[in-house]
């Protein structure tokens, strides 16, 4: 077998290729996969999490200037994405089905459902990211025992330990490790990263969902006290 050329470049990147062996490339076309795969996830993930967090800020300050919930009702659909508005639109709709009185204990548990399943949306797929980073090392892992395989035949092949012998098992080694971290290491920081936005998004929503509880109860005692003073407010 010819001895790679290891210059750095482009046509030395070609040159490795054409002289690596099947499994050598497999592993490489897995790993780029996942590579493309990953940073797809990332750069979407960043994307729909920096909306969340500026319109869950702008969510909070309507709701804190809003005087009453009904008024807040009919501007809320303006804060998508944000998780707080599918929770705020769960509690106001559990709200208006007890006109016959409030139950704490269903509106607590609608609050708190809508918030388990906002959280849920924005950690779906994160576990990719986490198995990419994991796994992607060991797969790497593969190329390089491969590529130590195949110094040590071509050893036997030449019988004599020349660099001529193991220069193309050890660049396929070489070669396959360092696919592997670049394909786990931005996985794996991402993971943590977008991870930890939703751990504060999520505290952010659980102290929403006890705030919005306490409304809800307030604005419902209100609206129960004006109808039995004669009113009939409308809910929407």
């Amino acid at each position: 077998m010819q001895l790679p050329n290891l210059t750095p470049g482009t046509g030395a990147l070609t040159e490795f290729l054409s002289q690596s062996g099947p499994v050598a490339k497999t592993v490489l076309v897995i790993l780029l996969l996942m590579s493309i795969f990953s940073w797809a996830l990332i750069l979407k993930k960043w994307g729909t999490l920096r909306r969340v967090r500026r319109q869950t800020r702008r969510f909070l300050q309507a709701f804190h200037k809003a005087g009453r919930l009904p008024e807040m009702h009919t501007v809320v659909d303006g804060f998508r994405p944000s998780p707080m508005v599918e929770v705020f639109e769960s509690g106001y709709e559990e709200m208006t089905r007890q006109r016959g009185g409030v139950r704490a204990a269903a509106l607590e548990r609608a609050v708190r459902a809508a918030i388990t399943d906002q959280i849920t949306a924005l950690e779906d797929r994160l576990g990719w990211l986490a198995t990419i980073a994991g796994a992607s090392p060991f797969i790497g892992l593969f190329g390089t025992v491969w590529g130590i395989i195949n110094a040590f035949h071509g050893l036997a092949a030449e019988g004599a330990a020349t660099l001529r012998a193991v220069a193309p098992g050890i660049s396929e080694a070489l070669v396959t490790t360092a696919a592997g971290l670049f394909a786990a290491v931005p996985a794996l920081i991402a993971y943590n990263v977008l991870s930890n936005q939703v751990k504060v998004i999520a505290a952010t929503t659980d102290e929403f969902g006890l705030e919005l509880i306490n409304r809800l109860e307030e604005t419902a005692g209100t609206q129960a006290e004006e109808t039995a003073a004669g009113y009939r407010p409308s809910l929407r």
